[in-house]
């Protein structure tokens, strides 16, 4: 079957726009996207009116966890939760996400392996998610930050059986913890964890594999062991300085900003019920964060989407805030969203069939009514979301009805 949208808004990911332009979906691949005078509609084809609508590229959020549930208290909440529940909870979180445009996600730490089990029913069809491309646990180190979504690990060695482990059970990218975080109690954001010569072995074990390895980090110093040990991602880059600035930009490595993490906490009460503890870091980073955002932008330092989905009242499905926040620092509506299209699928490697509407690509689009391009938060907006389609089928919104 074809699918025909024509005279449509189309932004491609590529950074070009067209005003009066045709989508054709044959199968679960682009056929032709260009201008609607140009491209031809076959006999048969299924016609879909697109004025007033943009189509657009499925969003990509890098930088998830579909085990938690943007509770005040994750941690507590995910350690007295049976992991059957936490399953059955993660499955509704990624219906959520898919349904809001998101049609891949990056979860970077979950509290076991069952995530590779959610993606193999979401690719089987046995309900709509997103494509996950997922880590597993993550790795820190004794006592370190993650460590009720992590596995604990001390020398180079054990964090070899550690990526191992991972690889072994599904994972398609490798996360580290190079310094402390928000959430974990006892840890402190600007404190270097695990050793260069453990992150580096752990970016070793992973390209014997293929794999890429994202870097937890809200320090400087954390942030410059990561990257010198090769890692691909730096995540959340809070407390970035010129040194770790210059380093990414050198080695072309990505910040993943989740900017709403921090601000969401932040944005907390007390007694809402985040513990006073995260709250106080929360509130303590929230402008450096902003202003580390601002230095990489201004730099030209790489920068793919991820909002830290599942962190304290930063719910799956309302990812687009993200969008909402980098243009709110700076960014044009175009560049934010090409942080959750072409730059994300870059990062997480599979741009060669996602990130871009181009012909020969798989057909993961989202239709929007109205122009994001003037007004970005149209995509938080869920009424606006007409269809929601991956390889070529629609999964979400009104269209997929028909």
């Amino acid at each position: 079957m074809t699918i025909a949208i024509h005279h449509t808004r189309l932004i491609d990911g590529t950074g070009s726009v067209l005003d009066q332009a045709t989508v054709l979906v044959r199968g679960s691949k682009i056929a032709a996207a260009g201008p609607s005078r140009t491209v031809a509609i076959p006999k048969g084809s299924t016609r879909i009116d697109g004025r007033g609508l943009t189509i657009m590229p499925g969003l990509i959020d890098c930088h998830v966890h579909l085990c938690l549930g943007g509770e005040p208290d994750v941690v507590a909440t995910v350690e007295s939760e049976h992991p059957s529940y936490t399953l059955l909870k993660s499955a509704r979180h990624a219906e959520m996400t898919v349904e809001a445009g998101i049609t891949t996600v990056r979860d970077v730490g979950s509290r076991d392996h069952s995530i590779f089990t959610l993606k193999r029913a979401i690719e089987a069809g046995v309900m709509p998610g997103p494509r996950i491309v997922g880590a597993g646990l993550a790795i820190c180190m004794i006592g370190g930050h993650a460590r009720f979504i992590g596995q604990e690990v001390e020398g180079a060695e054990d964090v070899r059986q550690a990526v191992e482990a991972q690889v072994a059970a599904g994972a398609e990218v490798i996360k580290v913890i190079a310094s402390g975080g928000v959430l974990t109690p006892g840890t402190s954001p600007d404190q270097a964890q695990m050793t260069v010569e453990e992150l580096t072995a752990a970016v070793t074990a992973a390209r014997r594999t293929h794999k890429k390895v994202a870097a937890h980090a809200h320090g400087a110093s954390g942030m410059k062991n990561a990257i010198r040990a090769g890692v691909h991602s730096i995540e959340h880059a809070t407390l970035l300085d010129d040194d770790a600035g210059e380093l990414m930009k050198r080695h072309g490595v990505y910040m993943v900003p989740t900017l709403s993490a921090l601000a969401t906490t932040a944005a907390g009460r007390p007694g809402c019920g985040i513990p006073e503890s995260a709250l106080d870091k929360a509130k303590s980073m929230t402008k450096r964060h902003q202003a580390s955002f601002k230095q990489a932008h201004r730099r030209g330092i790489l920068i793919a989407m991820g909002t830290d989905a599942g962190t304290p009242f930063n719910y799956h499905g309302d990812n687009a805030q993200e969008l909402d926040r980098m243009v709110a620092l700076g960014m044009t509506p175009m560049e934010a969203i090409l942080t959750s299209t072409s730059a994300a699928a870059r990062l997480i490697g599979i741009q060669d069939s996602v990130g871009t509407l181009t012909k020969g690509m798989q057909a993961d689009l989202v239709v929007v009514e109205g122009n994001p391009l003037r007004r970005i938060e149209l995509l938080r907006d869920h009424s606006r979301i007409l269809g929601v389609m991956q390889a070529g089928r629609f999964v979400a919104g009104p269209l997929s009805k028909m």
